[in-house]
């Protein structure tokens, strides 16, 4: 009995702590500041600007995604549209479906948004603050 008793515990501790690691990543991906960034001259956006481009309502600019597995583009779309990514990814299906364009090209780390921001004055995409250097221009802050 002492065995199973022990083994539970085990078992319960592990999945607390699983749980408290994930809200630990979690709030610091939502403490480190998210930025809009384009190119250097691009204008400031307002946050009504980048939520149409970032749900396909803006084709003007090129719209950047990190990867999915990364919490902060969760952070990101709720923060900017107040939307869950399950919203989103519905939108974007309705949208590819009718053939009215295509989601956000995903790119796998804040240096790669940089890179292509940088290079390209019609892409526009997110990224930590901390991250931001002279070969961008913050357009927009999430607070």
């Amino acid at each position: 009995m002492k065995s199973q008793i022990s083994v539970r515990n085990v078992r319960a501790f592990r999945r607390a702590l699983a749980v408290f690691v994930g809200l630990a990543v979690s709030a610091a991906a939502q403490a480190g500041e998210i930025v809009v960034i384009m190119a250097p001259g691009a204008p400031a956006l307002s946050k009504d600007q980048v939520v149409n481009v970032y749900i396909g309502r803006n084709k003007d600019l090129k719209p950047l995604d990190l990867p999915e597995s990364g919490n902060e583009r969760r952070v990101f779309y709720k923060k900017a549209t107040d939307r869950d990514l399950a919203q989103i990814k519905a939108v974007w299906a309705r949208i590819a479906f009718t053939g009215l364009g295509q989601p956000p090209k995903e790119l796998p780390d804040d240096e790669a948004i940089k890179k292509a921001v940088a290079a390209d004055p019609k892409a526009i995409g997110y990224i930590q603050k901390t991250h931001v250097d002279d070969s961008v221009k913050v357009v927009l802050e999430l607070n």
